[in-house]
């Protein structure tokens, strides 16, 4: 171990920083954690927690802090969009815990971040700061923000989104590629539907051009939906763009009435373009390095885009704190990346081909992947319709 801790400055104070942040300090590294927002609130809504990610979220302490608040669904089910016939079914609960270690959770946001801050502790966390840029030589790095303060720290990691401030200064301003895709987010109480009107499931309506997923959240009080549909309207990447239930009846016309009726029943409603970026060689530069969403933002047809995070964070983590001195540092990022980007980049790819899969506009098509999930369920009934099971079982604690 180093003769003296290591610091480490985060800029981003979301999930993935924050579990990277978590998993640092339990390593003995000292660290500050710079964020933008004025104060830590709701942002997004819904978040699916596979057994790769509660892995970890049990390593550093924060899978029991969400249990209670979350919901555990009893399968992954998919409909056809218009008839509402299942499609398939593969169960979760009871199932994921014996095959793939842990289980799987739905969990608001809002929810998980605040587990994580509790977890944090006494860390230092600094809100209202926004990142100018970085200056480093062999020995150390500079956080510099705009308010003119600079932190000094042996490590900098950019945990500050798609339009990264941090990326940005190390690799270049590369705009992310919009994907011709368009997605509403609304939160529904149960109370507000009819007595079982939405299973106990992660369901996922498909058809031509467009998709809906939707599930508990809240300890089961609320229902979570997204809805992804094809547009050739651009519009801003952003969590809170405001939208309308009138927008979203009007865009999924002709579908299922049940899940129409869900809709009908949102408190607000949201909208945001899906961008992405094609995964990159590297990550790092010298003492500054990435994870999530700066370094290998996704689209979320595999529901990854928080648990990757969350593993780069906890994987980054160990690898600087192994390193035996400060010379070191360079090398263990390069490690990091070694390790990180064959996986993050095969789930960036895997996302968008599943999104094609997803909204076939052919009914021939939707016919063929039909049968396929009809097939499939027959010959491995707990296998997942998506081929997830190298990503589910995937244990970045055990590396």
């Amino acid at each position: 171990m180093n003769s003296r801790s290591t610091k480490v400055a985060i800029a981003g104070a979301g999930i993935g920083g924050l579990a990277a942040a978590i998993a640092l300090r339990q390593r003995g590294c000292e660290v500050v954690v710079v964020e933008q927002a004025a104060q830590l609130g709701e942002v997004g809504a819904g978040v699916q927690m596979s057994p790769n990610a509660v892995k970890v979220l049990r390593a550093i302490g924060v899978e029991p802090l969400i249990r209670d608040l979350s919901c555990e669904p009893l399968a992954f089910t998919g409909r056809d969009w218009r008839s509402g016939r299942v499609l398939y079914r593969t169960p979760i609960k009871g199932t994921y815990e014996r095959v793939y270690g842990a289980g799987y959770y739905h969990v608001h946001r809002a929810d998980l971040h605040r587990a994580l801050i509790e977890r944090l502790g006494d860390t230092d966390l600094r809100l209202g700061l926004r990142v100018a840029g970085i200056e480093q030589d062999r020995h150390a790095a500079s956080l510099k923000l705009e308010s003119g303060e600079t932190i000094e720290a042996d490590v900098i990691i950019g945990a500050d989104g798609i339009h990264s401030a941090i990326r940005r200064s190390i690799l270049g301003d590369e705009k992310p590629r919009f994907t011709g895709n368009i997605c509403w987010r609304g939160m529904v109480p149960v109370d507000a539907l009819p007595k079982g009107h939405v299973e106990l499931a992660s369901s996922n309506w498909l058809g031509p051009k467009g998709h809906v997923v939707h599930y508990y959240v809240k300890g089961g009080a609320m229902v979570n939906f997204v809805a992804v549909y094809e547009t050739d309207e651009w519009t801003q990447e952003s969590w809170s763009t405001p939208s309308s239930v009138d927008e979203i009846l009007k865009t999924y016309a002709g579908w299922n009435q049940e899940l129409l009726t869900t809709f009908s029943k949102a408190e607000r409603c949201f909208k945001w373009a899906l961008y992405d970026r094609d995964p990159l060689a590297r990550w790092s530069q010298g003492r500054v390095t990435l994870l999530g969403d700066a370094a290998h933002p996704m689209l979320p047809f595999l529901a990854q885009g928080a648990a990757m995070a969350i593993e780069d964070g906890y994987e980054l983590a160990s690898k600087i704190s192994d390193v035996q001195s400060l010379a070191g540092i360079e090398e263990a990022l390069a490690e990091y990346e070694r390790q990180r980007i064959p996986r993050t980049s095969r789930v960036q790819l895997g996302a968008r081909a599943r999104g094609a899969t997803m909204h076939l506009r052919s009914p021939w098509a939707r016919m063929k992947r039909n049968f396929g999930f009809m097939l499939q369920g027959l010959r491995t009934p707990e296998s997942t319709t998506h081929r997830a099971e190298w990503i589910f079982g995937y244990d970045a604690t055990a590396r």
